[in-house]
């Protein structure tokens, strides 16, 4: 098992330095000059002058791979930089103010992804073709199908306007994430509710399921404690995944609901071309979709027998 958590951790650390890597290039290969764009957006005529002073002061002269090992040093310190927009603040900060709306909108959602999806997935399997799975996999299509900011704009309409239950807007109390948690947590749903069942109807054909009902157990202590459980590891490497989707598919979501989070700040750095701020979010989403899956293949190895047993051969 210990060999099998550093093979994955060693595994992680050239993905790291490419995701850095990537995130660097990106910008550094838009056509628009850097030094060019900070000095518009804080209002400064980019004259020629003007351009190279930016250029000298920003780095940008100095050959591309020594720029990128000098950005990276300096993010391994928690130091992305200055922000163009507003020079007197730190891409960090801005991160650190942003953050915490976006990871409750996160949690909340992730919660209810797994209060719903279990449930009604398991009663899928249960009583497969009967009418509430055929119902229940007709909700699943449609919400599969359906886009976020569509679906956002319907709930803001009815709830928000229509029956005035929850507010449209604003992070400043639990009511104001139902809406956007809701919002982002659909396609997820249907997305776990037809995973677990089809994991669920797997495991119902396999041979251990059998050997259960001989010995005499009840049907639901087999669903629950065999069949469940086996269902559930199946869905751990898509949960790891979905944390990180789920921090990174806010961008719509927070900017519908005006929620002062991480993906508003992204689409507000996108359109000011705020290159710092951009840099930081691309990396900090690969580092957390890199950290994520490495947590769920070390749960996996401590809770999957078969993995242990690999390992010692």
């Amino acid at each position: 098992m210990k060999k099998y958590i550093a093979k994955r951790i060693l595994l992680a650390i050239p993905m790291l330095f490419a995701i850095s890597f990537i995130a660097f290039m990106l910008i550094n290969i838009m056509p628009s000059d850097p030094a060019e764009v900070a000095l518009r957006v804080n209002e400064i005529i980019p004259t020629e002058e003007a351009i190279e002073s930016m250029r000298m002061e920003l780095g940008l002269n100095d050959p591309f791979f020594v720029r990128y090992f000098n950005w990276l040093g300096d993010c391994l310190r928690l130091d992305f930089g200055v922000s163009y927009t507003n020079t007197t603040r730190k891409v960090f900060d801005e991160i650190v103010r942003c953050l915490p709306a976006t990871i409750d909108l996160a949690i909340i959602s992730l919660v209810i992804v797994i209060v719903v999806s279990i449930p009604v997935g398991v009663l899928c399997a249960v009583y497969k073709d009967s009418l509430f799975d055929r119902i229940t996999r007709s909700l699943i299509f449609i919400g599969t199908a359906m886009p976020n900011y569509w679906l956002g704009l319907l709930l803001v309409y009815v709830f928000s306007l229509k029956l005035g239950i929850f507010p449209s807007s604003g992070a400043t109390t639990m009511k104001h994430y139902i809406l956007p948690a809701i919002t982002l947590s659909m396609t997820y749903i249907s997305t776990y509710v037809r995973l677990i069942r089809n994991s669920m109807l797997y495991n119902m054909k396999e041979n251990y399921v059998f050997y259960a009902k001989v010995r005499g157990l009840k049907n639901k202590v087999i669903i629950c404690k065999h069949v469940l459980k086996n269902s559930l590891q199946s869905c751990m490497t898509a949960l790891g995944m979905s944390i990180v989707q789920l921090m990174a598919g806010t961008v719509i979501v927070e900017n519908i609901f005006a929620i002062p989070g991480i993906g508003r700040l992204c689409i507000s750095a996108i359109f000011n071309r705020d290159y710092p701020v951009i840099q930081a979010y691309i990396l900090m989403m690969g580092v957390l979709f890199v950290f994520c899956n490495l947590v769920v293949d070390i749960v996996q190895c401590l809770v999957d027998p078969r993995i242990k047993r690999g390992v010692a051969k």
